[in-house]
């Protein structure tokens, strides 16, 4: 599986795409990027340092007067180069994808690879409408107008789980903008990101606006988040990396954009289509192996339709094929890694101790897939609603079931647990879902689906799922400098206001 993707001859002058071309890493360290369908070695590459992040910083602080000069139209023509160029390439970023994170290929041809192409193609037109408030005389006196700016240097940190789609989401809004990027993606997963910054500069995007570091969090992200020319921060990951994240910004004054984590509730009123509320569960806790923050991880069903739905989602999910993630009948690939496996089917071990599993619960049988980081679809119920396996963050393909009767009990629940990113309501009722959708604390609320996303509309969440928007232009919002500027209309020395200075004397 190793030479689907040429990774040592594509990378051969290193792993750090700084001012326009690849060169090694300086940390002294090196990192083994891993199959996790195989576990086999794919590529080893040296890692960013602190003094690598200084370089991309200073490349893209050389870069900004440039590209924030440039005209909106300008900006515009260079992203849809960019996403034209992604199109081209769309095969060799699917198979790049599946090749370091595992996921079918599948997903990545039809999911991974169109919703960044679009997304770039969505940037492209909105770099030319940065929206502000109307010009006018709302004191009477003077007219005000309102500017939007690029902020500087934006220096951002992606997750693993879907490494093109995350660098798309962090530098297209922010290059739209006029801004410039270092990105760090997770170190395991560095191929499409590079990839992606090397796009941009066949599309005639400046040296040095878009910048990629490959390095460990401690060093290389650390390092991005508290560097003096990095203005703005944007994380995605766990809550708890969020919260260092955030500590290390404060003390530079930085602005913070913060996706984290998610335990996504998917609410089934007892009016629900059945059948599309089992197709829907079984897809949206098992989409890219369960490795999703708005995966649907705990289903709450009125007691009406829960041993139904229970039967069905376990024969559902008993369906679900595993294997190489290239083969085009898969359905789900491995975890990422063995050991983030591991942590899973701990989770789900200690679970049995005060809860029942249905089906899964651990690695499949077969010599096939012995060396991958597999772990069968998991249906858990008899969870309490304060035990771990309802409450925490499991990052796999793990659903757990639980009852509810009156509505006020189902939506409380949805709402009782630290996250609020994603939901999902499953009824017939317009007023039922109408209620739903206003009283649950989420970023995003589906009603009759789960996991579609779009680029027009926004994507972040509520509580400790964090706070700021992906996608759409909202994200203009975290990117931008709102200025106002107001000019006096009256050509009068002295204002009617100096009074509160110079009282009788006017």
């Amino acid at each position: 599986m190793g030479n689907r993707f040429p990774a040592r001859d594509r990378f051969a002058d290193g792993a750090q795409f700084i001012d326009g071309r690849l060169r090694p890493g300086t940390s002294g360290r090196t990192h083994a990027v891993v199959d996790p369908a195989t576990g086999r070695d794919l590529f080893t590459y040296e890692l960013a340092g602190p003094a690598d992040v200084d370089a991309a910083v200073a490349a893209a602080l050389a870069a900004y007067p440039g590209w924030a000069g440039a005209t909106p139209g300008e900006r515009s023509d260079a992203l849809h180069r960019f996403a034209a160029v992604l199109a081209e390439r769309a095969t060799e970023f699917a198979e790049a994808e599946s090749l370091q994170c595992g996921k079918p290929i599948k997903l990545s041809t039809e999911f991974d690879v169109p919703g960044t192409v679009d997304n770039a193609a969505f940037f492209a037109g909105a770099a030319r409408h940065l929206e502000g408030a109307s010009a006018g005389e709302y004191s009477g006196d003077h007219t005000s107008y309102v500017r939007r700016e690029p902020i500087g240097v934006v220096g951002s940190i992606a997750p693993w789980n879907y490494p093109l789609q995350m660098a798309a989401w962090k530098i297209l809004p922010a290059v739209a903008a006029g801004n410039t990027i270092v990105l760090k993606p997770s170190e395991l997963t560095p191929f499409t990101s590079l990839m992606f910054a090397q796009a941009a500069q066949e599309a005639g995007i400046p040296d040095g606006v878009i910048n990629i570091v490959n390095g460990a969090g401690a060093d290389a992200g650390e390092r991005l988040v508290g560097h003096p020319d990095v203005v703005m921060t944007s994380f995605t990951g766990s809550t708890a990396v969020g919260k260092r994240v955030a500590e290390i910004a404060t003390a530079t004054v930085k602005r913070l954009h913060l996706e984290l984590g998610g335990k996504a509730p998917f609410l089934v009123f007892d009016d629900a289509d059945l059948e599309a509320a089992v197709q829907g569960a079984v897809a949206g806790s098992l989409i890219n192996t369960g490795q999703d923050c708005t995966a649907a991880t705990r289903a709450y069903v009125q007691r009406p339709l829960y041993d139904a739905f229970v039967s069905a989602v376990a024969a559902l999910m008993e369906t679900v094929r595993l294997g190489d993630p290239f083969a085009p009948s898969t359905d789900m690939g491995p975890l990422i890694s063995h050991a983030h496996r591991d942590r899973v089917a701990g989770i789900v071990d200690r679970a049995r101790g005060y809860a029942r599993v249905v089906t899964g619960g651990s690695a499949p049988d077969g010599a096939d897939l012995a060396d991958g980081a597999y772990y069968r679809p998991t249906l858990v119920v008899d969870a309490a609603q304060d035990s771990e396996i309802v409450q925490s963050e499991i990052f796999g393909p793990v659903l757990v079931v639980l009852p509810f009767d009156s509505d006020d009990e189902g939506i409380r629940l949805a709402n009782d647990t630290p996250y609020g990113l994603a939901a999902s309501v499953w009824s017939r009722d317009v007023y039922r879902t109408g209620r739903a959708t206003r009283e649950i604390k989420a970023g995003c609320v589906w009603v009759n689906d789960h996991i579609p996303i779009i680029s027009e509309m926004p994507h972040g969440g509520y509580k400790a799922s964090g706070y700021g928007k992906d996608m759409s232009a909202y994200s203009f919002d975290e990117y931008t400098q709102v200025k106002h500027v107001m000019y006096d209309n009256t050509a009068v020395a002295r204002k009617d206001w100096h009074r509160t200075i110079f009282g009788d004397r006017l």
